[in-house]
């Protein structure tokens, strides 16, 4: 292979790498708007995560199309094919992501001026929890760390534990007086939104493995405890 087409190769796999850094920068942001839009009611915030949510979905096109393209062109082995495989799988997670942050900026809109029961520590514990996973898991990609991308990996079952345990408190405050139960109803999915976001953490834990070690994780991923009731698999304002 001549050193031009190693160059141009090269740069077709930073070109990327640096797409995937990007869409995992936007939709950080994005989940950090719309939980802000929940927790202050701001409906303008609120829209702007939603509008912002369409930006993610062209990169993850432009991904997936550079990915294909590269893999017809220059016909990539062993550790750089590996790289391009892992792109189109971290845009998937990744854009999955920006679409579950838009799905809790339109129950923002949903539930603006309701009010909401005394349960904001709870939710904010869950908050804070899968947005630590995301960032560790999008900083673990950037710097190909594998044992950081492992400790997101083991500790998908504490953002479940989190899930169960506000899933139990939301339904409390809903039987405890009906009015509740029309902001709590938003608040599950909101929470179901956050717990699926902790599960595309782990899959993007898992592609970042097989891209440093070339290996699959043969063992199943750590569960925590599930909710007594099972929501939807697919958030109605999608």
């Amino acid at each position: 292979m001549s050193q031009h087409i190693v160059t141009s190769f090269d740069a077709d796999l930073k070109s990327l790498s640096q797409t995937i850094e990007d869409m995992g920068e936007r939709v950080q942001r994005l989940l950090e708007d719309a939980l802000s839009a929940l927790a202050k009611d701001d409906g303008d915030l609120a829209q702007k995560v939603i509008e912002a949510d369409r930006h993610v979905d062209l990169l993850q096109h432009n991904v997936d199309e550079k990915a294909v393209a590269t893999i017809a062109k220059r016909q990539p082995l062993a550790t750089d094919l590996r790289e391009v495989v892992a792109t189109i799988r971290l845009s998937t997670d990744i854009e999955r992501v920006g679409d579950l942050a838009k799905n809790i900026a339109k129950r923002a809109m949903a539930i603006k001026g309701a009010g909401q029961p005394q349960f904001a520590s709870s939710f904010e514990s869950l908050a804070r929890r899968v947005l630590g996973q995301l960032a560790n898991v999008l900083a673990a990609y950037k710097n190909r760390d594998d044992k950081a991308a492992i400790e997101v990996w083991r500790s998908d079952g504490v953002i479940d534990n989190l899930h169960s345990a506000l899933f139990r408190e939301l339904l409390t405050y809903m039987m405890e007086d009906p009015r509740n139960i029309g902001a709590c109803t938003h608040l599950l999915f909101c929470a179901k939104n956050l717990e699926r976001i902790g599960d595309h953490a782990t899959n993007i834990a898992e592609t970042i493995h097989y891209l440093v070690s070339g290996e699959t994780l043969s063992i199943e991923r750590p569960r925590g405890a599930s909710a007594s009731m099972v929501l939807a698999s697919q958030d109605s304002t999608s």
